[in-house]
């Protein structure tokens, strides 16, 4: 995997923070050029400002914008000439009940998870596949699985999922290879962020984020991923075992994520 980057140019969007940030610097220490979008200049200077690599290229974007992810790849291909790999990471989360919440909170979600996928991957698409490439979507468990409180969040993952899998089958004998990665719960800002039913930041976290897997120990476990060109990742022990029930005992597992959820602090569940 050492080499599996160089000379390489690795596009990740919403890099500012979180797996986004690990996976920035984790491609930069294996090698590649790296093009990272975010909403915030003033997070995407701080972010190479403490990096301060000369392979770094920072882009103001918002990613449910169409018009802003063709600028992207435009100013990305501008920038280094070719686009190797696209790492569909932006994201945000929610944390209230589909009976109380405003609907403008399901399509900010849509419009940022799914349609920000959708509109880097066919933007970046011509580069990646006269590269033979690879285009990734940083998923969820709640892509496998729908999560009580979280149905907007389920939803753009379950779309987001069932797109990546279709290109992937389309592309089979393209060279290009399409995967997307289910970290789990993952020490990072997205709680923080996760918007509550009137669209606002909840600004807290209702997990001990000390207890979770890092960022970083996800952006590696995704590189190597790339390198074997794999088709999904699905990453914690107790990731694997909701994926594997639910596949078996889908009735069952109802209970025991209504219970699990049930006892978050603040869970709107109670």
């Amino acid at each position: 995997m050492k080499t599996y980057f160089q000379n390489k140019t690795v596009v990740i969007t919403g890099g500012s923070s979180g797996i986004g940030k690990a996976l920035v610097m984790e491609m930069l220490q294996q090698g590649a050029a790296v093009a990272v979008c975010g909403r915030k200049l003033p997070a995407l200077e701080a972010l190479r400002n403490e990096i301060n690599h000369p392979s770094l290229f920072i882009f103001v974007a918002d990613v449910s914008v169409e018009a802003d992810c063709k600028a992207f790849m435009e100013a990305t291909m501008a920038r280094f000439g070719r686009i190797d790999v696209l790492i569909n990471n932006a994201g945000i989360s929610m944390r209230a009940l589909f009976r109380d919440l405003d609907l403008s909170v399901l399509k900010s979600l849509m419009d940022i998870n799914f349609w920000g996928t959708v509109y880097c991957t066919k933007y970046a698409f011509p580069a990646i596949l006269a590269a033979k490439g690879t285009i990734v979507g940083v998923s969820s468990i709640a892509g496998y699985r729908g999560l009580p409180g979280r149905t907007g969040y389920s939803a753009s993952k379950f779309a987001m999922q069932g797109f990546m899998e279709a290109l992937r089958t389309e592309n089979l004998h393209t060279g290009v290879n399409v995967m997307w990665v289910c970290p789990g719960f993952t020490a990072s800002n997205i709680r923080n962020t996760a918007l509550n039913q009137e669209g606002q930041a909840q600004s807290e976290t209702p997990l001990n984020e000390d207890k979770l897997m890092s960022a970083e120990a996800v952006a590696a476990a995704i590189a190597k991923a790339i390198s074997k060109r794999k088709r999904t990742l699905v990453l914690t022990g107790q990731g694997k075992l909701t994926v594997w029930l639910n596949k078996l005992v889908p009735g069952l597992l109802d209970g025991l994520v209504y219970s699990h959820f049930k006892k978050e602090p603040n869970s709107p569940l109670q």
